[in-house]
């Protein structure tokens, strides 16, 4: 029995974030007698211990906030060197990309693939600007462009996008179906009333999520339903900065933070609308995960509605001002009549499974086949 092609996954780190959660998403659907995921990442990721469960193997270099961007450059060049066996490279950091993938070039690695997960860059002006010259690299250097979307594309790619094989983010839909005993068992452990609204959101704590924005927001809600909750889920440099506003606003009983979890899909039961008042976002995960749990979603107008499922729970409002989110909230009926929303996604391509069938296709036919023969394979799904 021949052994597994290895494919080399390219992150900063395997956390809870879109990317990586889509990643994991594909990986544990892989037929991994035929493929096996490695990962270079620069530092540790609550998906490691799984990975490292599943055959795959962690490797580690300094990023560039440590090493510096000669001694980044110059660790990329060594660990190819040492490891140019690999036929297939999958980088996933966006503009950060470039770098990952003109020294996988360099090394001969035949197939070096781009993949798009947002629709701009995050940091302040030298972050961007440096990420913009890692970007340069990206035309020269990668052999396929994969995005999340076609708004992921064009930011990315430019004039290359309609080149882009366009692989949407799946999820795994079962998981997410709706359930009203997981609802009433997962309110209950989080102390809520039967009756009690609850507004969710599921996030990094960084800027571009716009938690600022949502913590106003709730002090709006509240005028008008004192009863509501607000959960924030996840974690990131901001969390300490969201948890002084809101015990200097005095709003501890009304706002809970939960941390990472690895139970969203519970989670998303017990919420009756989520909030994603975002800057920017290519295809968020969590919007089609919200939705296939048959969730009301209150999103930023930033955001691509490439994310809307058609299944008439997608709300765009601007964010400019409080008051549409706010009224957009307020008119969700409340008790909300929840549907099982993923029969309706069992053939569509936000269904982890035929995304999986996609790229195992893609991998399995390694460098041979062109960009417009993979996107027919969705024909055949």
């Amino acid at each position: 029995m021949s052994n597994p092609i290895r494919i080399l996954h390219a992150v900063v780190n395997m956390n809870r974030g879109g990317a990586e959660t889509l990643i994991m998403n594909l990986y544990r659907q892989m037929d991994r007698t035929k493929l096996q995921f490695d990962f270079l990442t620069c530092k540790e990721g609550v998906f490691d211990n799984e990975i490292r469960s599943l055959g795959g193997r962690i490797y580690r270099i300094p990023y560039v906030s440590e090493a510096g961007h000669f001694g980044y450059l110059q660790a990329l060049k060594k660990f190819f060197s040492q490891h140019h066996d690999y036929s297939i490279v999958h980088a996933h950091m966006d503009k950060m990309s470039g770098f990952v993938l003109h020294a996988a070039r360099k090394s001969g690695i035949p197939t070096r693939i781009a993949h798009s997960h947002s629709s701009a860059s995050e940091g302040g002006f030298v972050n961007r600007l440096y990420k913009w010259l890692a970007g340069t690299r990206i035309m020269s250097s990668a052999s396929h462009y994969f995005a999340c979307s076609k708004e992921a594309a064009n930011w990315l790619f430019r004039q290359q996008a309609k080149q882009a094989l366009i692989l949407p983010n799946g999820v795994e839909l079962e998981p997410f179906s709706y359930s009203e005993s997981i609802r009433c068992q997962t309110r209950k452990e989080l102390n809520l009333k039967e009756e009690q609204f609850v507004i969710g959101h599921v996030g990094r704590f960084v800027p571009v999520k716009n938690h600022a924005f949502m913590l106003e927001l709730m002090k709006e809600v509240l005028r008008h339903r004192p009863d509501s909750k607000m959960l924030l889920v996840g974690d990131g440099p901001l969390r300490s900065e969201v948890e002084q506003w809101i015990r200097s606003n005095g709003l501890s009983d009304s706002i809970s933070l939960l941390g990472v979890r690895n139970n969203v899909n519970e989670l998303m039961q017990a919420f009756d609308v989520l909030i994603f008042p975002s800057f920017f976002e290519g295809l968020p995960v969590t919007l089609i995960e919200a939705q296939a749990a048959g969730l009301p979603c209150i999103v930023s107008d930033r955001v691509s509605n490439e994310s809307d499922l058609q299944l008439g729970l997608m709300s765009f409002q601007p964010i400019e001002t409080i008051n549409a989110f706010t009224q957009a909230i307020l008119n969700v009926d409340h008790p909300y009549g929840r549907k099982n929303m993923t029969n309706k996604l069992q053939k569509s391509n936000y269904n982890i499974t035929n995304s999986a069938k996609v790229l195992e296709q893609f991998y399995m036919s390694n460098n041979e086949v062109k960009n417009e023969a993979v996107n027919d394979i969705y024909a055949h799904v």
